[in-house]
């Protein structure tokens, strides 16, 4: 870090969201917005959990598992050794969902299963667990703002302990009466496998700092409506910008006040 500036290297991609089935096709597609149709989210089974668990994790951990997997398989790193960070505004929403219907009924028996998947690590617990990884994990929510702050923390992390470090942003809807409080338009995950050096084939190069201008729009009104509808398409003008391979800086949304100005440059 130097005069307020993270410099980190993005080895690895995962896309899951509507229309965009992975990164390898999201790309074209945010390059080139004409060419994406808003679809719903389709989020695979985690062929990485054994059957038991994918039958409990909820669709949190799904998407956060597809996206996870996308961006070590480009990478071409090994799960087991690379400390996560996970971030999320809303975790498991049908769980806690779930709970409320219980806690209102006059048996509150709670299942351990629910409670288990109640906190906000489960995503990166049924992750860690299914990767056998050791490496530290962090998980964090700061509302709308969840992206920008995991994207700080792990570059971060990733200059501090110089090894690389893998974000997984995800967010999926509420069930009703919650999804009226708080809408969500669908599921959606993004990954990025961040490294203090390049390694033998970097991606890209990420310039992190902070900023006071206000969050950036998508120019496409479809992709606006994704990027406001759920807080990890937040990622969305940075997808973009790496997307088309380099660019002025985008600015992302922080907590209120705050900001960040990422520049994407070429490997």
């Amino acid at each position: 870090m130097s005069g307020g500036v993270l410099s980190c290297w993005v080895r690895g991609v995962g896309l899951l969201g509507p229309g965009l089935s992975d990164w390898a096709t999201g790309r074209e597609l945010l390059a080139d917005p004409s060419r994406w149709l808003s679809a719903p989210t389709v989020v695979p089974a985690p062929s990485r959990l054994p059957a038991a668990e994918r039958r409990r994790a909820g669709a949190i951990v799904k998407v956060g598992i597809a996206v996870a997997d996308q961006a070590c398989a480009q990478a071409g790193l090994d799960p087991a050794d690379l400390a996560t960070v996970f971030s999320a505004s809303t975790g498991d929403g049908a769980n806690c969902h779930a709970l409320c219907e219980t806690l209102a009924m006059p048996q509150r028996a709670v299942s351990p299963t629910r409670f288990t998947n109640s906190v906000h690590n489960a995503p990166a617990g049924y992750w860690h667990i299914a990767t056998a990884s050791r490496a530290p994990s962090t998980s964090l929510c700061a509302h709308d703002a969840s992206f920008g702050a995991g994207l700080l923390e792990a570059a971060s992390q990733s200059l501090c302990g110089q090894r690389p470090v893998l974000l997984v942003a995800s967010d999926v809807p509420y069930p009703q009466p919650l999804q009226a409080v708080r809408p969500l338009a669908d599921a959606m995950g993004v990954a990025l496998l961040l490294d203090a050096v390049p390694g033998d084939a970097p991606l890209l190069r990420l310039r992190i700092e902070p900023a006071e201008a206000a969050p950036e729009a998508c120019e496409h009104a479809g992709l606006e409506a994704l990027r406001r509808g759920i807080p990890a398409a937040r990622a969305l003008p940075l997808l973009q910008r790496m997307a088309r391979g380099a660019g002025q800086p985008c600015v992302l949304e922080m907590l209120d006040g705050l900001a960040l100005a990422v520049t994407v440059e070429p490997a």
